[in-house]
């Protein structure tokens, strides 16, 4: 008896679970974001262009500062991609360039590099560094959470492709974080040993402030 409540149970469980299940969520992004995402559009109103994202066949702007650029679908610019579990950037850096230390706090990373070479690496938790000089074809991850950073070490424009675990998935430049945000110089030289006049010269780079 005992098991056929068991089985009724999970057949009950499974039914429920089916029943909530809807094909897509496509983001309203009239609607604030909330921990798990957009709420969804109104079926009516979801058309196929919020499934098309266009123009990852051409670079963004090149940053001065690390000779590198960034174009990201995410879903604030890819509605599709809401409740999806994934979302894509590409990376164009040029030779000596460099993508800075960075972190996302809401997914692992996936890069794929398409074109040229770069050394890439993570730093985990207990700082032991993960790095590698990759080639085109090459993939690796980085893991959730975790700084890494990429430097084109070749002689040519590298391009490096990235799939996301999240359509959010959150970012946050090291550098851009302490020097191009408020916090006052005099912390900043504490916290990490800089010279006052090394922590004026990074935050008149990055816009700081403090």
């Amino acid at each position: 008896m005992l098991h056929i409540l068991v089985l009724f149970s999970l057949f009950l469980l499974v039914s429920s679970a089916h029943g909530g299940v809807v094909d897509f969520c496509v983001a309203n992004l009239s609607a604030p974001q909330g921990p798990e995402g957009y709420s969804c559009k109104p079926p009516a109103e979801v058309t196929a262009d919020d499934f098309v994202y266009s123009g990852m066949n051409v670079p963004g702007k090149y940053s001065s500062l690390f000779n590198d650029n960034a174009k990201t679908a995410f879903v604030h610019q890819f509605p599709g991609l809401n409740g999806q579990g994934l979302s894509v950037a590409r990376t164009d850096i040029a030779p000596g360039g460099a993508v800075p230390l960075n972190l996302h706090t809401g997914a692992s990373e996936t890069i794929y590099i398409a074109e040229g070479s770069v050394t890439a690496g993570f730093i985990s938790s207990d700082n032991t560094v993960y790095m590698k000089t990759l080639n085109e074809g090459d993939i690796m991850v980085f893991p959730q959470g975790l700084m890494h950073f990429l430097v084109n070490t070749g002689e040519e424009k590298a391009l490096a492709q990235a799939i996301f675990s999240s359509p959010n998935p959150g970012m946050q430049g090291i550098s851009q974080a302490l020097f191009g945000s408020n916090l006052p110089s005099e912390f900043i030289e504490k916290i990490t040993l800089i010279d006052a006049n090394e922590v004026r010269r990074l935050k008149a780079l990055f816009g700081g402030s403090g």
